[in-house]
């Protein structure tokens, strides 16, 4: 036995698992699935069909944790696995094959007790024909720089519109499949309105569409979206789960703080289409560029979005350890895909991560806290005060000062080339006049939150994560070992030296971990499912020559968001359509191969940004304050430090797209919560999607849609339309975005007939139900025929088809 009570003797007593089952079923259902795809001549290869297996059961125990790693052993080298536990060439003379396929409770693997499943005879065949082939280990795949391969020849030639649907139909030719036909326009072009700019089209722009008969109509459309405001709207929201923006504190009373300009700059920053490498290094190091702009060190707030706390007696030293921990995790999980959190305690489980690793990459970080507690600076107050801040402007104010400078430099031509006098006076005057108005809007600046570099502190490794424990070796700052390193000619590695390594083609992992977030987004799920960790967790990509080809790709267009969405809409694959094919449920249950698009519902934002906009009421201003939306009376009486009462706005900006939404870390907007909107408190690079009563009981009752239905059903009841049928008809079309059915038609007719009779006997619940929201009712339409159509339209607004994306 060892100091530490493990036995020296290979494979005996092998501490138990700490994973969850729930980790431990997911691995083995991939493993199952990759093990599936192999002929029964073909050699297994490490990274795709063995790495999995041993991964999910073994690593924990025999992996990179020295300071759990059991008898000596690991199997994730091939020096560690050949010396101890494989015989190339020899399976059934490898203990590795003898400990997993034995029924004794004393040697087998895992062990009965870890609460890991047995390896499936599927499995283990997978190990012994790789111990067979002579067991060859590879780098895992994600620390591999990406390679363009070239794209594949396809048999169904005329299907391919670019480079992508190459990769997709040799797969679906590989598997005997073909691919969907292309989803019908109407359905095409919701869909596509929904994925760049998270808005419905009218039903004037469906028809436009469906009518545009010139070969290049979708493409033209695509553009449009691309170069619209509400493109840069879109993007920002899925931004702001992976880096975590809220608008409060977080920690304690979870006061507000002060960060709106920054939400500004990433809603710029991709309508402007700035290149994704820039983009990372200013919200990194914007502090640190030469002559920064107000955009770059706004930018630099990135740092600053962590939570915080201003709770009298908070610890510095603990508030700044968990400032580092949680940059480390954000840093890693948002540019890396990385789950370097997990070796703040200890070595990874999984992954080559060693806990001097994590310390060395926070110790980058450590020039930006002056402060771990706040509780000095501005005691409880909200919003609170988290020095350093400067004023910056936000979008509305930056517009409208460029516009002012473009005229006074007109004037100040034409002055220059005017000779007549009363013409020279009058060009003055007016000079005059928007030079005062630009002082004006100079004065119309927001607090925000950023980042000024200090003298960095001295950092730590600390035991098992405790703050309190000052015995670790200090570090310096680097980034993991096992990949490349920053070279500096020994100066001290800073937050720009990261920024530019993290988006350098030496680094092998953002610019996949970008794209296959994109296309998740795009097509449902990414092309490696584990749009969080590509680690050795992570899923093997069903089809990585696509994804390494579409991350060179990003890469040498020069970090082009835009052209990478437009690349991916644009494709064929893309264009499919989602109906289900009963041929492809035994095949490819879920759809990985893409042999039709996927349908899936719309995020919270979204539901609720298309409630206001088929209903009229969407405000589309860009940028600015934020958005209070109706909430429950009381739902914030739990929150103190000090005590506050929720105010929603009443005035237009009630009804601004909800990336502006007010966003309380601790007290979620109910309707956020019921469509599983993170909290974000920690990176969330993919939602969940949930289909609860609650979120029914949301989209009927919550005030935004009871007042967006009596706003619908207004406008129905205002049309020049004769009858209930071709009112309904109309209605349907703005909210679906299609011509309804004959029986959809008929069953709002009863509804609506249905709730005429209750209203007219109830009139004070129909003067109830009107009341709801600030938006006046009309008052030359009876209230219980106008309440009987918002019923009609509440149940528009609650079906699976308004509130999906197909």
């Amino acid at each position: 036995m060892g100091g530490d009570g493990i036995p020296k003797s290979a494979w005996e007593a092998a501490p138990r698992a700490w994973l969850p089952l729930a980790f431990a079923l997911v691995g083995w259902l991939a493993a199952i699935l990759m093990a599936g795809n192999l002929t029964a001549a073909e050699v297994p290869t490490y990274n795709r069909d063995v790495r999995p297996i041993l991964s999910d059961r073994c690593f924990a125990c025999h992996g990179p944790d020295s300071g759990k790693r059991a008898a000596e052993l690991r199997l994730d080298t091939e020096a560690g696995a050949h010396e101890l536990a494989i015989i190339a060439g020899a399976a059934d003379e490898s203990e590795l094959i003898t400990r997993v396929t034995t029924d004794d409770p004393d040697l087998q693997m895992p062990p009965a007790d870890s609460k890991k499943p047995r390896l499936t005879p599927q499995e283990i065949d997978v190990l012994r024909r790789w111990i067979d082939g002579g067991a060859k280990y590879e780098p895992h795949w994600a620390y591999v720089p990406p390679v363009r391969k070239e794209t594949p020849a396809v048999q169904q030639a005329d299907w391919p519109r670019n480079e992508i649907d190459q990769f997709v139909l040799a797969r679906l030719e590989g598997a005997g499949i073909a691919p969907s036909p292309q989803a019908d326009p109407t359905t095409l072009v919701r869909r596509v309105y929904f994925d760049l700019t998270g808005l419905p089209p009218t039903p004037e722009q469906v028809d436009e569409f469906v009518q545009d008969a010139s070969p290049d109509a979708y493409e033209r459309l695509v553009d449009r979206l691309l170069a619209s405001e509400a493109y840069g709207e879109r993007m920002a929201s899925w931004w702001f789960d992976l880096v975590r923006y809220a608008n409060t504190v977080g920690y304690h009373g979870d006061q507000e703080h002060r960060i709106t300009p920054y939400r500004d700059y990433v809603i710029k920053s991709f309508n402007d289409n700035l290149p994704f490498d820039q983009f990372t290094i200013e919200q990194l190091a914007g502090d640190l560029l030469p002559n920064a702009t107000m955009w770059q060190r706004v930018a630099s707030g990135y740092n600053r979005l962590l939570q915080t706390t201003h709770e009298g007696g908070a610890q510095d030293a603990e508030y700044r350890a968990k400032h580092n921990a949680d940059r480390v995790r954000n840093v890693s999980e948002t540019w890396l895909g990385a789950s370097i959190g997990c070796a703040e305690c200890h070595d990874h489980k999984f992954d080559p991560y060693s806990a001097e690793d994590f310390y060395s990459l926070g110790a980058i970080f450590a020039d930006v806290d002056l402060w771990g507690s706040f509780e000095k600076v501005s005691k409880n107050n909200s919003p609170t005060e988290r020095p350093p801040e400067m004023l910056a402007w936000t979008l509305p104010t930056y517009r409208k000062i460029l516009e002012v400078d473009a005229k006074i430099v007109e004037i100040e031509k034409s002055l220059d080339d005017t000779l007549v006098e009363g013409k020279w006076q009058e060009l003055r005057k007016q000079l005059v006049q928007l030079r005062t108005e630009r002082a004006e809007l100079e004065g119309e600046f927001e607090p925000t939150m950023v980042t000024e570099a200090i003298e960095p502190r001295e950092c730590r490794v600390l035991p098992r994560g405790n703050w309190m424990d000052q015995s670790g070796k200090i570090v310096v700052p680097r980034v993991p070992r096992f990949m490349p390193q920053i070279e500096t000619d020994g100066r001290r590695v800073n937050r720009l030296d990261l920024a530019k390594w993290l988006v350098s083609r030496d680094q092998p992992l953002t610019a996949r971990v970008e794209i296959n977030r994109l296309w998740q987004r795009l097509f449902g799920v990414g092309l490696s499912k584990t749009v969080i960790d590509l680690g050795a967790q992570g899923e093997w990509p069903v089809n990585q020559d696509l994804l390494d080809w579409l991350a060179v790709e990003f890469m040498e267009s020069g970090w082009d968001v835009k052209h990478m969405m437009r690349l991916m809409v644009t494709s064929a694959a893309y264009r499919q359509s989602s109906l289900p094919r009963e041929e492809l449920e035994s095949i490819d249950p879920e759809n990985r191969l893409l042999a039709r698009q996927s349908r899936f519902r719309l995020d919270a934002e979204e539901i609720r940004d298309n409630a206001l906009a088929v209903s009229g009421l969407l405000v589309t201003q860009t940028g600015g304050g934020v958005s209070r939306p109706y909430q429950p009376a009381g739902y914030y009486a739990p929150l103190n430090f000090p005590e506050r009462e929720y105010q929603p706005t009443l005035n237009r900006e009630q009804f601004r797209r909800s990336v502006y939404a007010h966003w309380q870390r601790q007290f979620l907007h109910p309707w956020l919560l019921a469509f599983d909107a993170p909290t974000r408190e920690e990176c969330t690079a993919q939602r969940p999607i949930s289909n609860t009563p609650s979120a029914a009981l949301v989209l009927l009752n919550d005030p935004s849609f009871v007042e967006a239905a009596r706003v619908l059903a207004a406008n129905a009841l205002a049309s020049n339309d004769s009858n209930d049928a071709a009112q309904l008809e109309k209605t349907w079309h703005t909210v679906v975005g299609r011509p309804a059915k004959i029986e959809e038609i008929t069953l709002l007719q009863q509804l609506l007939e249905k709730h005429r009779e209750h209203y007219a006997a109830h009139r004070a619940d129909a003067e109830a139900l009107l009341r709801v929201g600030m938006t006046a009712a009309p008052e030359t339409v009876d209230a219980a025929e106008l309440a009987a159509w918002t019923s009609v339209s509440r149940a528009l607004l609650n079906l699976h088809e308004t509130i999906s994306r197909n």
